[in-house]
């Protein structure tokens, strides 16, 4: 059931207990619901219905931002919760390409698109506009799409969020409230630092990545003064962090990721930290590395 269908849409939304209506009798397969963020109130039939005729239910949606306002009820306990991700250089495989996936990332639109850069200018302007628009988590649209440029500049960089309220113009706690935004959508990670048994002074505000290269670049202006290494470095280290970011959910590793960076600016990219020990990564984009 996709409730981006109008019609299926509104006669849930003006009853949630007709979606037993929907399920035959009898029915042991499983139950899949899209864009179920839509419809808060339909987990509580949902809950019902497991609870009445042991349904299995696969529920996925593009936000949790709207579920978790309107109360607690996630299931009680009995959902298992995972998140989709890029794909990773392992399921590409043979056709993973370096410089492709630097230039449009890992989404698998991408790969399939004929034209990738439009298909990634489409998301951008349908979901990462539209959406936020239609869910009505932001009032001021113009001011959120000055952000989410601003944004773009803060790629794989240390948040100063009172600079970027005033390269647009807005409230400081108004881009704290749109970096959040970013994260319930599920669109951008904020990172932070490490400081397990710091004896050095360390930086204290996170680092910020858009879940995706190709998401990244196509918010990120290029212009004349722009040096072409810049953004290649960046596209480089958001590809390790996509890799990393991914292969720890999908594998259940549990290492949370950090990154460490000290007042006079030692810094390690990525730190994973967790049960199986401690990870690190330093990248660099370079013909030539050195100690």
């Amino acid at each position: 059931m996709d409730l981006l269908e109008a019609e299926l849409f509104n006669d849930l939304l003006a009853n949630p207990q007709r979606l037993e209506n929907f399920v035959p009798k009898d029915f042991n397969n499983w139950i899949i619901i899209d864009e179920v963020q839509r419809i808060p109130d339909l987990l509580n039939e949902v809950h019902r219905l497991i609870e009445k005729y042991k349904y299995k239910f696969i529920l996925t949606g593009s936000s949790a931002r709207k579920i978790k306002r309107k109360g607690p009820n996630l299931l009680a306990g009995r959902a298992l919760t995972y998140s989709l991700h890029p794909l990773t250089v392992l399921e590409l495989g043979k056709d993973f390409k370096l410089n492709h996936s630097l230039e449009f990332g890992q989404l698998p639109c991408v790969y399939t698109e004929p034209n990738p850069k439009s298909y990634l200018e489409s998301y951008v302007k349908t979901y990462l506009e539209e959406e936020v628009r239609q869910e009505g988590l932001t009032r001021n649209l113009g001011a959120f799409t000055r952000f989410l440029e601003a944004a773009s500049f803060s790629q794989g960089s240390i948040l100063n969020i009172s600079s970027i309220a005033r390269d647009c113009a807005i409230e400081r706690k108004v881009v704290e409230n749109y970096f959040t935004i970013l994260e319930d959508l599920l669109i951008a990670y904020r990172i932070p630092v490490f400081t397990k048994k710091a004896k050095r002074r360390l930086v204290t505000h996170p680092k910020f990545y858009f879940f995706d290269i190709g998401v990244y670049r196509t918010l990120r202006p290029i212009g004349p003064l722009d040096m072409p290494e810049t953004v290649e470095g960046t596209a480089v280290e958001t590809l390790l962090f996509q890799e990393l970011n991914t292969i720890n959910a999908t594998l259940n590793l549990g290492y949370t990721v950090y990154y460490w960076r000290t007042s006079n600016n030692m810094e390690v990219d990525f730190v994973l930290y967790g049960d199986k020990g401690i990870r690190v990564f330093e990248v660099k984009r370079t013909g030539k590395v050195s100690n």
